[in-house]
């Protein structure tokens, strides 16, 4: 449910409010606002208490958690812990990126790609060159490219007697970020960052090919291995071949760093399912102009040059153009399936936007600087890309819960909170990466929040609306931890918080939370592949 833009004095009490300092801040509440001493003394002290319980339990053993809860009714700190400790955020990163996006190109931006000519046609015929110039577009798919190639073919074009270039020159050529692991470009979570890029599916993952394979009629038999969207700039050598039909599953697809050669090996067995995956392309630039010339070639236009890169010259004559979804539709994608290449994408149009430069550098910068217009405390931090890949990101806990905290009070909020995951939502653009968690609890339905996840890095920061009607925000930052992701004690935090209420008595608590919290992993335990990050 939508959160009420009524936040009040935010000041934080001077005592801690972990349990050792809990006389104290009773104490000061009971001094400043005698009404609310009941309050700390019942409701907000149990919460307080299980949130404790719940941040010692042993699957944190030597991990560090930076947690923060708000009232966004009253505006008082509810409860923190290290909550000024710098720390790996990994996708709540995405947070500030998508907040500072909205503030700095506004929820109605849109990107747009055009194909453009040296001259208008004469006879059907471009007598110079065709350009394919791109602005970040992340959701161009192979249907787009048709629909530009058809567009040309419907101006009257049928011939051009140059080449088709590629101008992608709207963001620098740095296609990877320095701090991001090596060892992940191959996977779709890292893929190369351009201003012309395809998304190969309906989760408009950018710089990636869908691979399938399919097993043969009888062991031996080669098995049908396809890249989709296919174009002239892959090549792929199929050694996978079928197995016995009870045999594992083996087959892989890898890709010869720095070139788009594509190796399939390993097996399916006989009468076994498809196998399906995403690899990342090299140069994501070069596939969309393939892509585009294949379309202009089926769509009846014949290219007499050659497919490379170019710079589209000022006042070059318009013959089609393709323009996306507007930003607030396009963050549900990238919010609810936490997507990477969208997180960098829209850091390097905020650069081209503020500063002329589509660059990893000036994004952030203006990233830094609108969430500081819009009264975000960037404390301890250090912002290295927009999706939290990189492990040189530092946020605290206070940080994350700043922006939640400053957020509904923006024009866009409602926009960006409906792109926020949705606990146990079954649908995919509804639910997203909190689809499988939380389901049958009070927290189903209600907590709207952003996951994170990588190696030894879990987070889950959002909103609640607590059993008494008060609306929360709260950030779960978690490092350090050894095994898998504790998402079993995040969603026991949520779903105690979802329960929260002031009037609540001892006799009147909730269970004790060592009953209750669900084990760690037993719902959605891979929200992305590898190490990657969600």
């Amino acid at each position: 449910m939508p959160i009420a833009s009524r936040i009040l004095g935010l000041g934080r009490p001077a005592a801690s409010l972990t349990p050792a300092g809990l006389t104290t801040a009773v104490l000061l509440v009971a001094l400043t606002a005698p009404a609310a001493a009941t309050d700390v003394a019942s409701g907000v002290a149990d919460m307080r208490e299980d949130l404790d319980a719940l941040l010692d339990s042993p699957e944190l053993a030597g991990a560090t958690s930076g947690v923060v809860v708000r009232s966004l009714d009253t505006g008082n700190l509810l409860y923190e812990r290290n909550a000024d400790t710098a720390l790996t955020p990994a996708s709540n990163m995405k947070l500030l990126t998508s907040a500072a996006a909205l503030d700095v190109l506004g929820p109605d931006h849109t990107f747009e790609t055009t194909v453009t000519a040296d001259e208008e046609p004469t006879s059907g015929v471009v007598e110079g060159d065709l350009y394919l110039t791109g602005t970040g577009d992340p959701s161009l798919t192979s249907d787009a490219f048709d629909a530009l190639a058809a567009e040309v073919a419907d101006s009257g074009v049928t011939e051009v007697a140059g080449d088709l270039l590629a101008d992608d020159t709207y963001f620098d050529a740095q296609r990877l970020h320095p701090d991001w692991e090596s060892a992940d470009e191959p996977y779709y979570y890292a893929a190369q960052i351009s201003a012309l890029t395809v998304a190969a599916n309906d989760d408009l993952d950018t710089g990636v090919v869908n691979v399938t394979a399919t097993p043969g009629t009888h062991s031996g038999a080669p098995v049908d291995t396809r890249l989709e969207p296919a174009a002239d700039n892959l090549s792929l050598s199929n050694e996978a071949r079928t197995g016995p039909p009870d045999s594992e599953t083996t087959v892989d697809v890898s890709r010869d760093p720095g070139t788009n050669q594509f190796t399939a090996t390993g097996s399916l067995p006989a009468g076994g399912p498809e196998y399906s995956t995403l690899r990342t392309v090299h140069e994501p630039t070069d596939h969309a102009a393939h892509l585009l010339a294949d379309a202009l070639e089926d769509n009846g236009v014949r290219v007499r040059g050659d497919v490379d890169r170019g710079t589209a010259p000022t006042g070059a004559a318009e013959l089609a153009v393709a323009e996306s979804a507007e930003l607030s539709e396009l963050l549900a994608p990238f919010m609810k399936l936490s997507n990477n290449g969208h997180a960098e994408i829209l850091v390097k149009t905020m650069g081209h936007e503020s500063a002329g430069e589509g660059t990893w550098a000036a994004g952030l910068a203006e990233m830094a600087s609108a969430l500081e217009r819009i009264g975000v405390e960037l404390d301890a931090h250090e912002l290295s890309d927009g999706s939290g890949l990189a492990r040189s990101n530092q946020l605290t806990a206070t940080t994350v819960a700043s922006v939640l905290r400053t957020a509904p009070d923006e024009p866009w909020f409602t926009s960006w909170e409906r792109s926020l995951p949705v606990a146990g939502a079954e649908d995919r653009m509804t639910g997203g990466t909190l689809s499988g968690r939380m389901r049958g609890t009070p927290a189903e339905g209600n907590v709207r929040a952003k996951t994170g996840t990588l190696t030894g890095v879990s987070a889950l920061s959002g909103y609640v609306t607590g059993a008494g009607g008060e609306d929360l925000a709260f950030a779960v930052l978690n490092n350090g931890f050894e095994g898998a992701a504790p998402r079993g004690v995040q969603d026991a935090i949520a779903v105690r918080l979802a329960e929260f209420s002031r009037g609540t008595t001892t006799s009147g608590r909730p269970a004790p939370i060592a009953q209750r919290a669900p084990a760690s992993g037993t719902a959605s335990e891979l929200e992305c592949s590898w190490a990657g990050t969600c």
